[in-house]
């Protein structure tokens, strides 16, 4: 019974965080406004919210604002508070504040605070002028979050940490270490978030503590000042590898801990369509490993995170409307204990489908009564999606006629059989005009939700790539038929004979 596994399971008492990644894609406010309603509908009690350059930085981090689309207006993130806490979830900043800087360190003002000129992702953590920025940046968010109880600093995969000139100088002090230099600014930070913001909880991914003992995060004057969070996004995560990753946090001080997982934005780096399944397999490992901990860890709730982008300068990840037939599949699943037939009914209930997956493309419109908001591009994105991926597009260069009357030593020569060639015009122009029908669907339905940019961005990253081959095999076609004194209006007057 869901009551009863309720009841046992931890991660079904605890919180139940949506992460809204913001450094790509960032949805319009109105869009914004109706997806928070949803994620309250769907049973989450909070939203990790990430903003990066989506944010109204001030003064001089005014630079740090995108320019690829306005960031959202210090009225948005108000609003976008007030309707949360009117649907009783509760807003969490994440700021990055060591790895994963590349949106503050790409500008060249910022150039001389990167560990190593070449990674535009790390913090030097020997400036004090980069510590200052940091705590300026929090400041300028929380002064508008009045009332987030919880902050999250980020702090995962701080690479090329250690290659910095004056790194490899405090290296080479003895009883000194990578991981020392690691706690060293993540404890400054954290104490100087402590000097300002007293009641402030502070959250940090665990990843760059995994390798360290329990006595030298003990020993670092961390314990107290963060709750980290393990994150892993496998549908065959190691549960006891986790198990005792959190035990020893546990034993190191750190009791109050945190566990992600995903939703969306984890399966590659270019994923279109999210895979329902496989993220509920995600869950189902971290059910049980909240299951198999002792007491003493105190489990405080699960982000499911939904990444856009895996980094800044990344392409897009699956859009939010393609990802929500999974977020409410994993948060049923948790509250269920498991992804029961109950819960299955739950989801296509809220959402207003026939199907759990969204590429299920049969079923996605079988609304029984009402379509969750973004629901026709889901739609539409799906249907352009196979056809982009069919054989046919995916292969047209080795087929018959391609491979037999225009090959790349035909290319090359500019000489084609022009009843050969009419044959793959007719073909590759019937596959561009199917095409073509589609994506106008997809800009306008896209336009909607997202800025232009975003429209602007995904066509060229899914579309164009497919596209482009065929158009330059008809344009070579077309100078071929040039180059022999065959025009195409010659060779079409020929067939009809």
């Amino acid at each position: 019974m869901p009551g009863s596994a309720m009841d046992s399971c931890p991660l079904s008492r605890g919180k139940k965080l949506v992460h809204l990644d913001l450094k790509g894609a960032p949805p319009k406010i109105n869009y914004l406004h109706e997806l928070i309603h949803l994620f309250a509908d769907l049973g989450a009690t909070g939203i990790l919210v990430e903003y990066e350059d989506m944010f109204p930085y001030e003064g001089e981090l005014k630079i740090l604002q995108s320019d690829a689309h306005p960031p959202y207006s210090r009225e948005d993130i108000i609003s976008v508070q007030e309707i949360a806490h009117s649907r009783g979830l509760e807003i969490i900043p994440l700021v990055q504040t060591f790895g994963h800087f590349e949106f503050v360190l790409k500008h060249s003002t910022y150039r001389k605070l990167r560990e190593v000129n070449h990674c535009l992702g790390t913090l030097n953590p020997h400036s004090k002028q980069g510590v200052a920025l940091v705590l300026e940046m929090l400041h300028q968010v929380m002064e508008l979050h009045h009332k987030s109880t919880t902050l999250h600093i980020g702090a995962d995969e701080v690479y090329m940490l250690g290659e910095g000139v004056e790194s490899k100088e405090w290296l080479s002090i003895p009883g000194n270490s990578i991981n020392k230099l690691f706690l060293r600014h993540i404890t400054t930070v954290a104490k100087g978030i402590r000097e300002k913001y007293p009641s402030l909880s502070v959250i940090m991914w665990d990843d760059m503590l995994r390798s360290m003992t329990s006595d030298t995060i003990k020993d670092c004057g961390l314990v107290g000042l963060v709750q980290p969070m393990l994150w892993d996004y496998s549908p065959v995560l190691d549960v006891e590898n986790n198990i005792m990753l959190m035990e020893k946090y546990k034993s190191a001080g750190l009791l109050q801990q945190w566990v992600a997982s995903s939703f969306k934005g984890s399966t590659t780096v270019h994923t279109c369509v999210t895979s329902t399944q496989r993220h509920v397999d995600n869950h189902l490992q971290w059910l049980k490993v909240a299951s198999g901990l002792s007491s003493g860890v105190e489990l405080q709730g699960i982000a499911l995170t939904g990444w856009q982008r895996y980094d800044h300068l990344s392409v897009l990840c699956e859009l939010m409307p393609l990802g929500l037939h999974s977020l409410a599949s994993c948060l049923q699943c948790l509250l269920h204990g498991s992804f029961t037939e109950e819960a299955q009914k739950k989801v296509m209930e809220a959402l207003g489908t026939g199907t759990t997956e969204v590429g299920d493309i049969e079923r996605l419109s079988q609304a029984n009564t009402r379509a969750y908001p973004g629901m026709k591009l889901a739609e539409i994105v799906v249907q352009l999606t196979a056809m982009l991926e069919s054989e046919e597009l995916r292969h047209f260069e080795s087929s018959l006629y391609v491979r037999g009357w225009f090959s790349p030593y035909h290319r090359q020569r500019q000489i084609i059989n022009p009843l050969f060639a009419e044959q793959i015009q007719i073909q590759a122009k019937m596959f561009l005009e199917a095409v073509d029908f589609k994506v106008h669907e997809v800009q306008q339905e896209m336009s909607l939700l997202y800025p232009e940019s975003t429209v602007e961005e995904w066509i060229a990253q899914h579309v164009t790539p497919v596209l482009k081959p065929l158009q330059d095999l008809l344009k070579d076609i077309h100078t071929a038929l040039e180059d022999m004194g065959v025009f195409i209006s010659d060779s079409a007057s020929q067939s009809g004979n």
